[in-house]
């Protein structure tokens, strides 16, 4: 069959699937709904499937087609409704929820050789044995080398109690080691950080929001306040959303009693008004919210509701422009689909999802034009829906539709100056380099600096360990590199400085390092001194 023929059979095959995917929900949902009309276009495509199964010239499989289908019909729909199936559906619940059952380490896949970047505190790799710097070159016995990320997942991961053996090549030892891990519940956190920036202002970055971000946002806020903490700043930048629940509690940590936080609402289900409820442990302070182009659903929540009461600033740059709500439905081989069901607004009463008449592809690919438009350098560039306007409680304008627009605008910062640092930081070279060189000198350095803040405040790099860098990007990508000076001279040494700090003391020594350069930091940092 020529590829074009098979390309519409593909087509039309997933048509018939689509139809008949939607006709057996309907049917099981409520059959007794289901037109007369409908059930004979049930029939209809059954037999058609019929047919198709067992006279057409080719095999088809159609196992594998059913959740392209349906995902395909989801999203004629709208972008965020979605079909999952039963091992993505596994993965996304064990990250909200937070844990999973695996051997308890990070790691990352370097020159096609899987190497342990950290072990889990108290998990069952650190109990086996393993240390950070191992090379695994075996898994049961069999190589893997050249494995990819998702097939490292899903070699590593397994049932709570069930053993797995690994073979590891340690640095400065030629012999390969073998160890028996016993898998067990591995912890996942969704505040990678909180600590004070300044002696007033606390720091907290929140990656996602999940079942555990309520009690882990809590206990951050109480951390700092008991450091002395007076302001806040929250960094939502790249958080892509979670659980609604997990949002309305991180908003209930700074508004007062009834004051509105969220509404839903959908043809198909009740309105629902969500107002704080309870006293939160951060009520008076002043707050920063910040957020970019990659903010969305739940952390859209979280910043139109500090935006619209008035309890708060919003910095950085527009955010995504998700405002639908999903419900999800498990279906009976433990796949699911998540089906929008409401929008939500924030108090003021706007909508901020973006528009998706012209299709998923276009919705997605927004993110780009909002770069080539120049969007991203310039607040003059962005062009907000005029027509949708609305007013925080202190009587500020504001916009509905296309997603929250930041108080204060921080541009991407883009220049020639910066050509080299660009270079480097789009490879795999910083990252690779600053793993090796923790890996060899983690001795020395935490010798120097016993603990992250220790390391934080005195550690610097020189320009030899920079040239070190560079000799290593050119050395692995054959190729020359553009002057470094400067700009990208100083950004490559803050990032060196943080990534290195990462690998031997996590986080606490990573964020630190990188807020001290950040363009929203600073800005957070300024709006705040200019409420004091």
């Amino acid at each position: 069959m020529n590829e074009e023929r098979h390309n519409r059979f593909l087509v039309f095959l997933w048509i018939v699937v689509a139809f008949l995917g939607g006709f057996s929900l309907a049917l099981r949902w409520n059959p007794a709904r289901l037109s007369r009309n409908g059930s004979e276009q049930l029939r209809k495509m059954s037999e058609v499937m019929g047919y198709i199964e067992r006279y057409y010239v080719d095999s088809v499989n159609t196992d594998s087609i059913y959740g392209l289908a349906i995902n395909a019909m989801l999203q004629g729909l709208d972008p965020h409704s979605t079909y999952s199936t039963p091992e993505a559906n596994k993965t996304m619940m064990e990250t909200l929820e937070g844990s999973f059952e695996g051997i308890g380490i990070q790691f990352n896949i370097m020159n096609d050789t899987l190497m342990v970047v950290s072990v889990i505190s108290g998990g069952p790799s650190e109990k086996a044995g393993l240390m950070a710097g191992d090379r695994m070159i075996e898994v049961d016995g069999k190589s893997i080398i050249g494995i990819k990320n998702d097939q490292a997942f899903k070699t590593l991961r397994g049932k709570k109690g069930s053993k797995v053996k690994v073979g590891i090549l340690r640095p400065g030892f030629k012999d390969k080691y073998t160890y028996e891990i016993t898998r067990g519940v591995i912890p996942t956190y969704t505040v990678d950080v909180a600590y004070m920036i300044d002696s007033r202002t606390g720091y907290i970055k929140l990656n996602e929001f999940g079942s555990t971000t309520a009690k882990e946002f809590n206990n951050a806020i109480l951390k700092l306040k008991r450091q002395g903490m007076e302001s806040i700043i929250v960094d939502l930048r790249s958080n892509t959303g979670g659980f609604l629940d997990a949002a309305i509690s991180v908003c209930d940590e700074f508004l007062p009693r009834s004051q509105r936080i969220v509404s839903v609402e959908g043809s198909k289900v009740r309105p629902e008004v969500v107002y704080a409820t309870r006293k939160g442990d951060f009520e008076e302070g002043d707050v920063v919210v910040l957020i970019d182009d990659f903010s969305a659903s739940a952390s859209e929540i979280v910043a139109g509701a500090i935006q619209d009461n008035d309890r708060g600033w919003i910095v950085g740059r527009r955010s995504f422009g998700k405002g639908l709500v999903q419900r999800q439905f498990d279906l009976e081989d433990k796949s699911s689909i998540r089906l929008t069901t409401s929008r939500y607004h924030t108090p003021s009463g706007r909508c901020i999802q973006r528009d998706y008449d012209n299709g998923v592809e276009a919705y997605y690919e927004d993110i780009y034009g909002r770069l080539a438009n120049g969007e991203m350098e310039s607040a003059d560039s962005i062009h907000l829906d005029s027509t949708k306007v609305y007013h925080t409680r202190n009587g500020r304008t504001v916009y509905g539709g296309g997603g929250i627009m930041p108080d204060y605008f921080v541009p991407l910062v883009r220049g020639s100056d910066m050509d080299a640092y660009y270079e480097v930081a789009n490879s795999s070279a910083l990252i690779q380099f600053a793993f090796f060189y923790a890996n060899e000198h983690k001795s020395a350095v935490k010798k120097n600096f016993p603990d992250a803040k220790s390391y934080v405040e005195g550690m610097n790099v020189s320009d030899q360990m920079l040239q070190s860098l560079i000799d290593f990007y050119q050395k692995n990508n054959k190729k020359k590199i553009s002057k470094v000076s400067g700009k990208s001279s100083a950004e490559l040494k803050l990032w060196l400085k943080a990534l290195i700090g990462r690998n031997i003391y996590g986080d606490e020594a990573f964020y630190p390092v990188i807020n001290k350069s950040d363009k929203a930091v600073e800005k957070a940092l300024e709006v705040l001194a200019g409420q004091r």
